[in-house]
């Protein structure tokens, strides 16, 4: 099978490429990298502003559209998958669709569905735009409100999720905001690669202090709650400061955040999720504990019905703060969470079993 990915988030569709390569198919993706995080890609549409980047991008772009025919399949990280304005990316969404046999949306991330779902009808008991019936009013999840409904996004948005043979999600939350697609749609858990040659930090030994770790996108940090996790964060470490270490990595390439974050024992992600998503996983996978989202909903739609090793909090400062507190007076927790942490990444996000279940779904089309 004849594969293109097209843009990226958090690395999903690197590591999915990675998977479909392993089992034999064919495999492209093109993308900018997901901005500085930097991401590997086979076909670079990175986009550097000003008149020279915008006549550079626009001239790597018409090189590339040929390149990207002849596929069985085309999924796209999302309806804004390239750098451009929603309505520039309906035609090419178009070229797409003729020169290609099956088009697959990926719900990973911010679109109308997700923004409008999540304001209007609220299927989740908190998100990034309401906590309960109380709709979310901070500047990001204003703009993106602006940005998405009533727009051309929403129209693009409409138009691909209408046409498109296919829509995968890949948490519980964007399950629960396409339900209207459900006839089409499918739910896939992120793809992890687990290196298995680096150590984890699994049994290390606490001498003095819990080793935890932040990782901060300074211009997401209201939107995503990391701002409340720090100050949580710092709170503690003040009340102990023999006990507990704090490492906070913002806005770094993914390669410096991996060596950052390699040999913490804890991370803080995602306040106002249900699920860990990839940052997380990959924590884990490394047998970090993930304090972040871990709600029911999350272990019941993989079928985990014993593995509960994340710490769930709820999107209070109050939460956050109680619950690094008591992993600070209980280490001897850590070991075990640890441990789970990993069974559970190579049960359900293994890299490899991900993409046989993509290519599964892709063979129902």
């Amino acid at each position: 099978m004849r594969i293109l990915l097209l843009g990226d988030y958090s690395n999903v569709h690197a590591t999915l490429a990675e998977g479909f390569k392993a089992l034999g198919h064919e495999c492209v993706v093109a993308s900018d990298g997901d901005s500085w995080k930097n991401y590997p890609r086979d076909i670079d549409l990175k986009r550097e502003y000003g008149l020279r980047g915008n006549v550079s991008y626009l001239w790597r772009l018409l090189k590339a559209l040929p390149q990207m025919k002849g596929f069985d399949v085309v999924q796209l990280i999302n309806p804004m998958f390239l750098e451009l304005k929603a309505e520039r990316i309906a035609p090419i969404y178009r070229y797409l669709r003729r020169h290609n046999d099956k088009m697959v949306l990926g719900s990973f991330g911010m679109d109308y569905y997700w923004t409008y779902v999540n304001t209007y009808q609220r299927p989740l008991r908190y998100s990034d735009f309401n906590f309960g019936d109380t709709i979310r009013t901070d500047a990001e999840a204003e703009r993106y409100r602006r940005e998405w409904i009533g727009t051309p996004k929403e129209h693009l948005n409409r138009l691909i999720a209408d046409d498109c043979d296919g829509i995968v999600t890949g948490l519980y939350e964007y399950w629960a905001t396409y339900q209207q697609f459900k006839e089409k749609m499918t739910f896939i858990p992120f793809p992890i690669r687990i290196n298995t040659s680096h150590p984890s930090t699994v049994n290390s030994q606490l001498s003095t202090s819990l080793r935890l770790f932040i990782g901060i996108n300074k211009g997401r940090s209201v939107y995503k709650g990391t701002d409340i996790m720090l100050r949580a964060a710092q709170a503690v470490q003040a009340k102990y400061p023999d006990r507990l270490t704090l490492q906070v990595a913002e806005c770094v390439p993914f390669a410096q955040y991996q060596e950052m974050l390699n040999g913490s024992h804890a991370i803080l992600d995602q306040l106002y999720s249900y699920t860990p998503a990839m940052n997380s996983l990959l924590a884990m996978s490394k047998g970090i504990i993930n304090i972040g989202g871990g709600e029911l909903e999350n272990y019941d739609i993989l079928g985990e019905t014993e593995l509960r090793p994340i710490i769930n909090v709820q999107p209070t400062y109050e939460s956050c703060y109680e619950e690094i507190e008591q992993l600070v007076l209980h280490p001897e927790r850590i070991p075990i969470l640890q441990q789970q942490s990993i069974v559970y990444v190579k049960k359900h996000h293994d890299y490899l079993k991900v993409a046989q279940q993509y290519l599964d779904f892709y063979q129902t089309l």
